[in-house]
């Protein structure tokens, strides 16, 4: 499953940047990840957990990462295991950052492929509706740690714990809401 988001981060390129370049912190963003190990060389251990109504799942794995200075840009590519679920997950991330007025807008491109248990939710359009307001909950996160005022500050600052229940339902009915949305828009026109 192919995820495109474009988000916008009110800070400068160089400070979106930095904070990019530093993984724990970045991985503190990340709602539900936990980052276990530096294993050098770009490669990362740690987990993800999710919950979904009746669905949890808690992948282990690593991931590694790559950037590039000169275009601002890098890749994610990870691969997990829910040794209780027997779900795998992986995912292959490009990044990109260019400055904007007023900041930086970050592109990301994402594809997550699942297997298991956890590759129905990937079917009914539930994992793209989730990923959006997990990137909000990310983005969110990075401001804060941007704006923190001393990087002590700044290093206590973590993306909320996910909710899954309401994350669910909130997903579920948001393409319904939309559409009658446009429904009433269209009406008053």
């Amino acid at each position: 499953m192919k995820i495109t988001e474009v988000i916008e981060v009110k800070r400068p390129i160089e400070q979106v940047w930095e904070l990019f370049q530093d993984v724990p912190a970045l991985a503190a963003c990340l709602p539900g990840a936990n980052l276990t190990e530096d294993k050098g060389g770009g490669v990362y251990a740690g987990s993800v957990g999710v919950k979904l109504g009746p669905m949890s799942a808690n992948f282990e794995g690593e991931a590694t990462v790559t950037a590039e200075e000169t275009t601002r840009s890098g890749t994610v590519n990870g691969k997990g295991m829910d040794k209780r679920g027997g779900s795998v997950g992986q995912v292959k991330v490009a990044y990109g950052l260019e400055p904007m007025e007023g900041g930086t807008r970050v592109t990301v491109d994402a594809d997550v492929i699942l297997s298991g248990a956890a590759a129905q939710f990937g079917r009914t359009g539930l994992i793209k509706e989730m990923s959006g307001r997990l990137i909000g909950e990310f983005v969110a996160c990075v401001e804060a740690k941007l704006t923190a005022e001393t990087k002590e500050e700044a290093a206590v600052i973590s993306a909320g714990e996910v909710k899954g229940i309401s994350l669910f339902f909130s997903s579920l009915f948001a393409p319904i809401i939309r559409f009658f949305k446009k429904l009433f828009g269209r009406s008053e026109s």
